[in-house]
C-alpha cells in the first residue's frame, strides 16, 4: 500500500508506477483515463490521490543544470531542495529562500504554493521561470514567463498535467547566521508586528498558545562570511537563547540547523532542519492558513481566545510572513501574507474538529489554506474562474481530476 510522508493517507490508485524517463511518463499518461503524480508525498491531504494510475517521479533521471548566462537552474521532478541546494552552493549559486524542510521536492513545493519566511520573499513558486508539463495528450509542453498562461500554470495542483521539470531563478551564493530568542511577549508582537518580522531577512515565531508569550523567535540574517558583531541579548522583550532549541517543546535540537550565530551557507541555515534528518514523519499532522498581513494581529488575538481548545492536540504553531505574488492559485496571490501553521498530533479524528474551529475563528480574516495541508474550507481566489478555463483547455477529459480538485478547485 502506498502512503504519504506522514502515513495518514493511503492512496486509492489501482496501479502504481515509477517510470525512469519522461518518455515513459508520456506513455503512461496517454494510456490512462485517470492519473496523478506523486513527488515526495509531503502533502497531508488527498491532493495527489487518484482512482487510476499514480505515477511516482522519484526515478526520473536527475537533472540539475545551471545556466550562468540567464542565472537559472533547470531541475527535474525527482529533485529535492536539499539535493538542489547542495549542488547550487558547490557551483557558487543559491536560491533566494527555502522552506523549513529541505526534504521536499522542488516541483511539488512549487505546485502547492509552499513557502519559507521573509517579508521580501514570495513562495517557492515565485522562483519558477519556466516549467515542462506532460499534458493529457502526452505532449511535452514548455511554459515560460512570456506565456499568458504562466501565472495560472505554476501553482496548478497537478490539474494541468504532470510537471517533469522547472527552471528557477538563482543568484550568487551567500551566508546566513541564525539566532533564537525565548519568550517574546505576545503584547510586544501585537504592538510591533511589522518591526518583529523586519528584524531579520527570515523570521519565524513558534508558539503553543499556552501563555501570553511566543515560545521562540528564530531570526535568520544574511551576512558577510567573516566577522560578526555579537547579537543583541534582547529583542522586543525576548531573551537570547542560552543554547540550541527545537521548535517543539521537549524535543532534542540535535537535528536542527545551527542556531548560535555562526555564519554558514544559506542552505544550512534557512531550513529549520538539517538535510540528513527527516523530522516527525508519521507522528504529526499539519494545517496552515494564510491571511492578509494587515490582519495578522487581530487574527492572532482571535486564535489566542481558543487556545484551550487547541492545546490538547497541538504540538506547536509557527507564524511566518510571505510576500505577495501574481500566481492565480497561490495563497499569497495579490496580498502580502502571514501564514499561521499548526503541527498537530497524529490522530485525525480528534484533530479535524479542532482545525474546523480554527478555520471558523479565522474566517473573518479572509484565510486561504495551504493546498498541501489539512483543511475543509478552500478560501477565495479571484482568478479561480480563469484557472478553471485553463484546466479545461489542458485537460478536457478530466484525466488529472480527482475528488480533491473537484471539491475545492474545479
Amino acid at each position: 500500500m502506498v502512503t504519504n510522508w506522514a502515513g495518514n493517507v493511503s492512496f486509492s490508485a489501482v496501479r502504481f508506477h515509477q517510470p525512469d524517463s519522461v518518455a515513459e511518463v508520456q506513455r503512461l499518461v496517454v494510456a490512462s483515463s485517470r492519473v496523478r503524480a506523486l513527488g515526495t508525498g509531503h502533502s497531508f491531504n488527498l491532493i495527489a490521490d487518484t482512482t487510476g494510475d499514480l505515477i511516482s517521479l522519484a526515478r526520473l533521471p536527475t537533472v540539475i543544470s545551471v545556466d550562468t548566462d540567464r542565472a537559472r537552474v533547470r531541475v527535474s521532478a525527482d529533485v529535492t531542495y536539499g539535493e538542489l541546494a547542495t549542488h547550487l552552493h558547490a557551483a557558487g549559486y543559491a536560491l533566494a529562500n527555502l522552506a523549513s524542510l529541505p526534504h521536499i521536492s522542488v516541483v511539488g513545493a512549487c505546485a502547492t504554493g509552499t513557502h519559507g519566511s521573509g517579508d521580501a520573499f514570495g513562495s517557492m513558486a515565485t522562483a519558477v521561470a519556466e516549467l515542462e508539463i506532460v499534458t493529457a495528450q502526452g505532449d511535452l509542453v514548455r511554459i515560460d514567463r512570456d506565456s499568458p498562461e504562466f501565472s495560472g500554470s505554476v501553482v496548478a495542483l497537478g490539474a494541468l498535467g504532470i510537471v517533469v521539470s522547472v527552471s528557477l531563478d538563482i543568484e550568487r551564493t551567500y551566508y546566513v547566521c541564525q539566532h533564537v530568542y525565548d519568550n517574546l511577549p505576545l503584547a510586544a508582537l501585537e504592538d510591533q508586528f511589522a518591526e518583529v518580522f523586519a528584524s531579520g531577512s527570515s523570521v519565524s515565531l513558534f508558539t503553543t498558545w499556552r501563555s501570553q508569550r511566543i515560545n521562540q523567535m528564530w531570526v535568520k540574517e544574511r551576512v558577510a562570511e567573516p566577522g560578526l558583531p555579537p547579537p543583541p541579548r534582547e529583542r522586543f522583550g525576548a531573551r537570547l537563547a542560552d543554547g540550541p532549541r527545537h521548535p517543539v517543546p521537549g524535543y532534542s535540537p540535535a537535528h536542527c540547523t545551527q542556531q548560535l550565530g555562526i555564519p554558514g551557507p544559506w542552505h544550512q541555515r534557512l531550513p529549520h532542519f538539517r538535510q540528513d534528518f527527516t523530522p516527525g514523519a508519521g507522528r504529526e499532522l499539519q494545517s496552515e492558513l494564510l491571511l492578509p498581513r494587515a490582519l495578522a494581529v487581530p487574527a492572532i488575538q482571535a486564535l489566542d481566545q481558543i487556545s484551550d481548545q487547541m492545546e490538547p492536540v497541538l504540538q506547536v504553531s509557527e507564524i511566518r510572513t510571505v510576500a505577495a505574488d501574481d500566481l492565480w492559485l497561490s495563497p499569497s496571490y495579490g496580498r502580502d501574507t502571514v501564514g499561521i501553521h499548526f503541527t498537530w498530533i497524529d490522530d485525525v479524528r480528534v484533530v479535524m474538529p479542532v482545525i474546523e474551529k480554527v478555520q471558523e475563528r479565522l474566517q473573518p480574516f479572509e484565510p486561504r489554506p495551504h493546498w498541501g495541508k489539512l483543511f475543509s474550507v478552500p478560501g477565495h481566489y479571484e482568478r479561480l474562474p480563469d484557472f478553471r478555463e485553463l484546466a479545461r483547455r489542458y485537460d478536457p477529459g478530466g484525466k488529472f481530476r480527482n475528488d480533491f480538485l473537484n471539491r475545492y478547485v474545479l
